[in-house]
């Protein structure tokens, strides 16, 4: 008999720990996507902050480098104002308004490429669907009732001693 009311506490365990689960993840399936959207995003937000970071950090070797030569104006100074130039034997290429925004449109493509991967788990994605959510909140109750209907223990007799 001991045998049997451990084997009953198993199933009455298993049972009810999956359909609790079943039935927590489809009331909270909400709050699940919300984390994982601010999860997401403060990912991004600091992916950013990253690249800001590096920039500044240019824009200062930049301005340490202008400040240490005064010649180095005189060359950055046609390329990125655009004068023209005084030497004949170089060749200075022209980009139009378009190809920068073609390249820069290219640049955060790629950047967007690279931290495409999603935070938010594919079982989650499908979860949420609210056809699949009733079904996971009526299966988790199922659960949990045959857990405590067919897996309870056994009464005892009190009258079996008398």
């Amino acid at each position: 008999m001991q045998k049997r009311d451990v084997i009953l506490f198993i199933f009455f365990v298993l049972f009810f720990s999956v359909g609790a689960t079943a039935l927590s993840s489809s009331i909270l399936c909400d709050d699940l996507l919300q984390y994982y959207r601010n999860k997401e995003l403060l990912q991004d937000a600091q992916e950013s902050l990253g690249r800001l970071e590096s920039l500044n950090g240019d824009y200062d070797a930049l301005l340490e480098s202008l400040e240490e030569d005064p010649n180095l104006i005189r060359r950055l100074a046609p390329a990125t104002l655009g004068p023209r130039h005084q030497d004949a034997n170089a060749i200075y290429p022209r980009a139009t308004a378009e190809q920068l925004a073609a390249a820069r449109k290219a640049l955060m493509a790629e950047s967007n490429r690279q931290s495409g991967s999603s935070a938010m788990p594919e079982w989650l994605r499908r979860c949420s669907e609210p056809r699949r959510r009733t079904a996971l909140l009526v299966c988790g109750v199922a659960l949990i009732l045959t857990s405590f209907v067919c897996f309870r223990p056994a009464k005892q007799d009190d009258q079996k001693g008398e």
